[in-house]
């Protein structure tokens, strides 16, 4: 919930940093806009863990896509985006994800049981639409700029897996019920030119109605941080 605050304060108390010096007619382009392409890597941690689960191992993403930038002032510092994109995530955690004779989704702590492994990670890919709202120092003469841009994000998980694997011993698990394919996030980028820090909250859970081995509900989410690059 702390995390959700924040990022919903940053999205509605922005417009504090858009006091705006007078600017004549004659320094204005009526043309100028934002779009870009994106590029970012992250890390990902997971939240609202189970007890006994955590992260381990590689866990990151990589995102990419194209935004279209929508000036809604005179200057063209403000403004409001959407885009499409594509994301690939990959979380390492001590979650195991199996399945029963019932073929009933089996999660359980690794941690808890004790369990020797050498790979335990959930793997995704997604479609995104992206929706920000920006403000910029920038202005068409000038192409190195401090950038906030605050929003939500939008997608969907086209495909997953789940792999586990040990001495003599491989799980595959690419039918998981519970697994929600929609994702929404919010999302915050704050940076000078090329570079930006990076952000996303997942709102959405990984999982519906999922509990582990021992009656814990599951309603982990997930918090990335990293960086992201703008390219015009």
């Amino acid at each position: 919930m702390g995390y959700k605050c924040y990022f919903i304060c940053c999205f509605f108390c922005v417009s504090a940093l858009f006091a705006q010096n007078e600017i004549t007619s004659d320094s204005l382009d009526t043309k100028y806009r934002e779009d870009q392409f994106y590029f970012g890597i992250t890390y990902n941690a997971l939240v609202d863990t189970p007890e006994m689960v955590d992260s381990r191992g590689l866990t990151a993403s990589v995102h990419l896509g194209f935004m279209r930038d929508m000036p809604i002032n005179r200057r063209r510092n403000l403004s409001l985006a959407i885009g499409l994109g594509a994301s690939f995530d990959e979380y390492g955690s001590t979650l195991f994800i199996g399945e029963d004779q019932a073929n009933q989704t089996i999660f359980t702590s690794l941690s808890d049981n004790n369990v020797t492994y050498d790979v335990n990670r959930f793997s995704s890919s997604s479609i995104e639409i992206p929706l920000e709202f920006r403000w910029r120092s920038s202005s068409a003469q000038n192409y190195k700029f401090w950038r906030f841009y605050a929003g939500l994000r939008l997608g969907y998980a086209y495909w997953y897996k789940s792999s586990f694997k040990q001495d003599g011993n491989t799980v595959i698990q690419t039918d998981i019920p519970e697994f929600n394919n929609m994702r929404l996030g919010s999302t915050l980028s704050v940076g000078y030119n090329t570079v930006n820090f990076y952000a996303y909250y997942g709102i959405t859970p990984l999982f519906d109605n999922a509990i582990t081995t021992n009656g814990t509900p599951i309603d982990m989410s997930t918090l990335k941080l990293g960086l992201l690059f703008f390219f015009l």
